[in-house]
């Protein structure tokens, strides 16, 4: 069995600490869409670079107002411009401190789009491929997303969460309700551990916004062992 490797979204807060990064295999960095901005990124990549953790794209829906978490209606072609738009951003920021992007990972409400629709899945893997290459797609196991990566010969990594609850049916706990976030370190251990034992896991995520969040990075690497 492969252990999964712990990716953790990142770049969204001002005050995130650097061990954070340090406990992840790779940090998805939020790239001017739903977060971040120039500085952010130089930030996380920075510290990744000393770190000497990967660096991924965490592209979404151009809604700073709503965290990238709502719905939003746009047409394919413009969607895949502001995927690559976002995705070339991190790119050319982390080449400045020596560092390639080596995933990318929708966030929020385009992730789980991308996963139920066609359309999105392949705007999504339009823009990524566009601005980054053939680098790795990080997303939901099954769906659109899954699909369009291997149409275009992206590798694919299938992603759960350590730091979030989920349904009976294995869908998450939409956030706002009770029980959609794992706060308690011990209990996300529990979590990843279990998800790992699966065998049908490459990459856990936590989210670096999570109340907590370090404790909970720290309880999760411990539960996984050593970065890869």
């Amino acid at each position: 069995m492969t252990t999964p490797l712990l990716n953790i979204d990142g770049g969204e807060l001002p005050n995130e600490p650097a061990e954070l990064y340090a406990l992840a295999d790779v940090v998805h960095v939020a790239c001017g869409g739903h977060a971040g901005d120039a500085a952010s990124m130089d930030r996380v990549a920075d510290a990744c670079a000393r770190l000497g953790t990967r660096l991924g794209a965490h592209p979404s829906y151009e809604d700073r107002e709503g965290f990238g978490r709502r719905p939003k209606e746009i047409a394919p072609e413009a969607l895949a411009a502001s995927v690559e738009k976002q995705c070339a951003q991190l790119r050319d920021v982390a080449a400045k401190r020596g560092v390639a992007v080596v995933s990318a990972k929708p966030h929020g409400a385009l992730y789980h789009a991308a996963h139920a629709s066609e359309a999105t899945a392949r705007a999504c893997v339009e823009g990524i491929v566009r601005a980054l290459g053939e680098v790795t797609i990080v997303g939901p196991a099954g769906g659109c997303l899954e699909e369009a990566a291997r149409r275009a010969g992206a590798p694919y990594m299938r992603e759960a969460f350590a730091d979030r609850g989920v349904r009976l049916d294995g869908s998450l706990v939409p956030r706002g309700e009770p029980g959609a976030l794992i706060e308690e370190p011990a209990l996300a251990a529990d979590r990843a551990r279990a998800l790992a034992a699966r065998g049908d896991v490459d990459t856990l995520c936590m989210h670096g916004d999570t109340p907590g969040a370090l404790s909970i990075a720290r309880a999760v690497r411990g539960a996984l062992g050593p970065k890869a």
